[in-house]
């Protein structure tokens, strides 16, 4: 079986450039490290690394079984925290994935009640936007957001709960001229220049999008980001304005104000998706009813039987 440790070491050189520069990341004598190459390299009976000028190039092989072997470390990193936990005596937990909004505005609610009904519990939050693949572990609870007018989303082995529906709204300076509107079409955002908060293009992104292609524009962006916050950061030093889901709009800068969009209204579901599993299936639902509170406070505004 190769040694996890030699592998770590292949990628540390790898992403350094050099056994000195990795030895410096590792807090390794570049000896040891050359060392641990050696024998990796022996052991797999591969050539990892050809001389090139003063230094090194890694080779094909050396890339491919640096490259394969990430899930693998990742799976066994997954496995040392899950043996601390469980050293600790924190063998229960539950696992969520949501976005970074839900992260916010729904979480800390959720969280305090977890903490109240089982003290013990490790609660873990992965941020699914900007890990598609999942945390540390399989979600327990998968928090995902759609197009009102989309087909519903599924998940293979989850039981699907509607939490809300949403509008989004723009977000803009105070002393923008469409503050004097109560509301704004979309059109008349076709020449402002726009922050994106959706670099990836993740279902918010995807709906702000198709609106303004009904609208008839593409947006112009000056700036596009992974963060809501620092979407917001920008439109508050007079960068351009941003269209944000109702949940982000909580605490804004005293010189940014947000008004509704129409011609189309611009809106998304949230969905929760929750896992069967007979071990936790009271935290899940303890959970579940968590957020279904944290989200009623909006539920009022959508419509019956929504």
């Amino acid at each position: 079986m190769l040694d996890p440790h030699k592998l770590i070491i292949l990628r540390a050189v790898i992403a350094a450039g050099s056994v000195q520069g990795a030895a410096a990341g590792l807090h390794l004598t570049p000896a040891t490290v050359s060392q641990h190459l050696q024998a990796l390299a022996r052991q797999t009976g591969l050539v990892l690394f050809e001389k090139s000028g003063r230094g090194i190039e890694a080779t094909p092989a050396a890339l491919h079984l640096a490259e394969e072997s990430s899930q693998a470390l990742a799976d066994l990193e997954r496995l040392e925290r899950t043996v601390a936990d469980l050293r600790a005596g924190r063998a229960e937990r539950i696992t969520f994935a949501c976005f970074a909004s839900v992260a916010q505005a729904w979480m800390p609610h959720v969280v305090g009640v977890l903490r109240t009904a089982s003290p013990e519990t490790v609660v873990e939050i992965s941020i699914n936007e900007l890990h598609p693949g999942g945390g540390r572990h399989q979600p327990d609870i998968d928090i995902r957001n759609e197009a009102l007018d989309a087909d519903p989303l599924t998940i293979e082995g989850y039981q699907r709960h509607v939490l809300d529906e949403e509008e989004l709204r723009l977000v803009l300076p105070l002393n923008h001229p469409l503050c004097s509107q109560d509301a704004v079409a979309l059109i008349q955002l076709r020449d402002e220049a726009w922050i994106d908060h959706d670099i990836h293009d993740g279902p918010t992104g995807r709906i702000i999008t198709r609106a303004c292609t009904t609208a008839g524009f593409t947006p112009r962006y000056v700036a596009r980001l992974d963060d809501h916050h620092a979407a917001i950061s920008l439109t508050a030093a007079g960068l351009g304005v941003t269209v944000l889901p109702g949940i982000a709009l909580s605490g804004l800068p005293g010189n940014l104000t947000d008004r509704p969009l129409t011609g189309p209204t611009v809106s998304r579901r949230i969905v929760a998706f929750t896992r069967a599993h007979p071990v936790r299936a009271r935290l899940i639902h303890t959970a579940l009813t968590a957020l279904r509170e944290a989200a009623a406070p909006k539920m009022v505004h959508a419509q019956p039987g929504k």
